[in-house]
């Protein structure tokens, strides 16, 4: 999946959770966030902390991975 703004970054971290039979609450548990900040970056919230987002990108074993143009 390319990732090209906040609406698809949400998407695939809700489909990977799902994938992984992970809650949104044992999400945020896992990554040190609260639910609501799950719930909003899955939303697509555009105004998603950065730093926290890549903690859940990485609780669920996803990386980024950039590509020059």
């Amino acid at each position: 999946m390319d990732v090209v703004d906040s609406k698809t970054l949400g998407e695939a971290i809700r489909a990977t959770r799902k994938r992984l039979k992970v809650t949104q609450k044992e999400l945020a548990l896992a990554s040190g966030t609260g639910l609501r900040f799950i719930v909003e970056l899955e939303q697509g919230k555009p105004t998603c902390h950065l730093g926290k987002a890549l903690g859940i990108l990485h609780a669920l074993g996803m990386r980024l991975k950039f590509v020059d143009p």
